[in-house]
């Protein structure tokens, strides 16, 4: 079985990464899943969103958990029945699961140019940093975009936007790791992110 990578972000959170190998059946196979779980993943009509839906139950038993232990809020928010929080990803031959004891999201994303198209949609602040120029321009708005996507599974809240309600701090890809800030209804948060690169995909979390 393929976990691509484990992390330790700290004593009580964890980050699993797959790398979707498997064909459908093969993934499928071992798994006990619920029937509403099963009815989903049938109705798919991507045999990628298949698989990447497989995967991250694969990931749950690299946890403890089965798939009876997902559920999912009216937000479509994943929680686990222990009371850990989660979040999930996948983004075509990658997923990802973070667990930890308090509030977490999580965000794979392909290295794509047409990122660039779209960055003034979920970049404001950020651009006062940005060089365009830069040899590492799409890597950090995949980042920013990560960081963001991230942010916004952990709040889980309709009506946030990427581009005015999310700010990251300064970065250099080097570093891993930043700052971010969601600035909403009059109210300041703060999380902490770390990311990672492979294989052409970044991986970005953030933690409280």
């Amino acid at each position: 079985m393929p976990l691509y990578k484990s992390i330790s972000v700290n004593s009580q959170t964890t980050v699993k990464i797959w790398k979707i190998q498997e064909s459908y059946s093969e993934l499928l196979e071992p798994l006990d899943l619920k029937p509403q779980s099963l009815e989903r993943v049938l109705g798919m009509k991507s045999e990628l969103h298949q698989r990447g839906f497989l995967s991250v139950r694969h990931l749950l038993r690299e946890f403890g958990y089965t798939d009876q232990d997902l559920f999912y809020d009216e937000n479509g928010k994943p929680h686990l029945k222990d009371g850990k929080h989660i979040s999930i990803t996948h983004s075509f031959t990658f997923s990802g699961v973070i667990v930890s004891d308090k509030e977490v999201g999580i965000d794979i994303e392909m290295q794509r140019d047409k990122i660039a198209i779209i960055a003034h949609k979920f970049v404001d602040y950020e651009f006062n940093y940005l060089n365009k120029t830069a040899k590492d321009y799409i890597n950090k708005l995949t980042i920013i975009w990560g960081i963001k996507e991230s942010l916004y599974k952990l709040f889980a809240t309709p009506g946030m936007l990427f581009r005015e309600h999310f700010l990251v701090i300064p970065f250099t890809v080097e570093e891993g790791s930043t700052v971010a800030w969601i600035d909403y209804q009059g109210k300041k948060y703060r999380y902490n992110t770390a990311f990672l690169e492979f294989e052409g995909f970044t991986c970005a979390y953030v933690v409280p």
